[in-house]
Formats: structure tokens, sequence, C-alpha cells
């Protein structure tokens, strides 16, 4: 695995993200992450995933220098592997706590979001959806993820406006769970999950799926025409002209 690490302890996988600095999902990443989700649910002697970063960083969110040099084949296809990896995540029936080891917007979020609790450390980051100030059309399945936990005013007027939060606002927000120091970051979630693990699996597991039932059926659901929306405004010269301006500032940094 050239884009995560995993460590198997008591039962406990730790998956550490693990791609450069930002951790950006290419396409590499998210084959490599949902395979190893896949594998850890087929296995009986893993209970729960603690899924992080290292900082300044947890997840910058999607590649963009790698999406922006897609050609129309290639852009559909990552489309498609991004959703339907947020379905597998959303789906996973054993526990799953996010380690937010730093900045997490976009991408970064979706994938904290898909978890049952968020620990996140403290310090000058950012959290939430940015998608459509970078011209990005964000589907219905998205939507009621982050819904799910802000609730559906909070999450229309964040998602429409891009907000990003700082971590005491994510944590007011109902966004994230718990705000620790960096240092402790690790303990507070294996503290978290061990409370997870120690109750009856099956039990827990179908309370989790019942509990996301809504959801499960917004996310697996067929996206193709919501994805035929998005590809076209990807490919519209204003979204270019977005992308094309943040990588330029992406290259001076």
């Amino acid at each position: 695995m050239n884009t995560i690490k995993v460590s198997v302890k008591d039962r406990l996988a730790i998956i550490t993200l693990d791609r450069g600095k930002s951790n950006a999902l290419n396409r590499e990443l998210i084959t490599e992450l949902d395979d190893m989700l896949k594998n850890i649910t087929a296995d009986d002697n893993i209970g729960g995933v603690i899924l992080t970063g290292t900082a300044p960083f947890f997840s910058a969110g999607l590649d963009l220098v790698e999406l922006y040099n897609y050609n129309e084949e290639e852009a559909k296809s990552f489309w498609q592997l991004f959703l339907g990896f947020t379905a597998s995540m959303v789906s996973f029936k054993k526990p799953m706590v996010a380690a937010i080891s730093g900045h997490s917007p976009a991408g970064g979020c979706v994938m904290a979001l898909a978890c049952d609790y968020r620990v996140m450390a403290e310090g000058q980051y950012i959290i939430g959806l940015n998608e459509v100030p970078v011209g990005i059309i964000v589907p219905n399945s998205i939507f009621q993820l982050y819904a799910f936990w802000l609730g559906k005013a909070e999450a229309s007027r964040s998602l429409l406006s891009g907000k990003l939060y700082s971590p005491e606002e994510a944590l007011k927000a109902g966004l994230v769970d718990e705000l620790v120091k960096n240092e402790s970051l690790l303990t507070a979630a294996e503290r978290k999950i061990k409370k997870y693990m120690e109750l009856e699996s099956n039990t827990w597991s179908q309370s989790k799926l019942n509990i996301r039932e809504e959801l499960i059926a917004a996310v697996t659901a067929d996206q193709s025409a919501t994805l035929e929306k998005m590809l076209a405004q990807w490919w519209s010269p204003a979204t270019r002209h977005i992308l094309k301006t943040i990588l330029a500032n992406l290259q001076r940094k």
C-alpha cells in the first residue's frame, strides 16, 4: 500500500492516511482505503477502525491537481469511484471513529462525516464542505450525509456558502464530537471506540444500520442523473477558471 498505513492491535485497526503532506484524495488512495475497509468488514478478528492522518492535515480533500488534468472518461470514472466509496463508508457496519489530525475540508470532511464519532485536534484548522465556491455541484447524497449530523437547516446554510468551521465552531455545530490536544488525539479516539467495541457486535452493527437506513438509501441510490449535472459543471468554463486559479495559488505556496 502506497497511500495508507495500517496497524492492528487488540482487534482495533488504525488506518493512517499517508499520501504526502496533505493526504489529498486521488484514485489510488480512495481505492486502497476502500479495499482495506472491505477487508476489515470481512475480518472477524477486527472489531473497529480509527481513521486518522498526520498534523497539520487529516485530508485536504480531493486532489484537484490530478483531477484537473483528467479527460472526460477519467473524470467520470473518478466521480463514480468517489461516490461509491462514500456509500461504502456510510454503510460500514463496524465502529469507525475519525481522529481528525488537522485540516479537513471537502472530501476530508466527507470521510469524517461517514464515521460514527469525530475527535478533532485543537488548533488553527478548518473543516467543512466548501465545494460550491470551488464550482463543484454537491450531490444529494453528500448533502444528506452533512445533514445527518448538522440538521438540514445548518447543513443547507453552510453548504451553500461553503462555510469552513474552526474546531470550536465545528464542535458547537455538532460537526465534531470532541476536541483534544493533538498529542491526545489517538488516546481519545481509542477510548471512544473501545466503548463501542465492548458492546455486543451484532446488536451494535444492526442498530447502526437501522439508524442510518434513510442515509444509506440516499448514498446508494442511482446518482447517474446527478453525476451528469456535476460533470457538465465540472467542464464548464466558469468552474475550469476557478480550478485553474486554485491550482495557480497552490503552486505558489
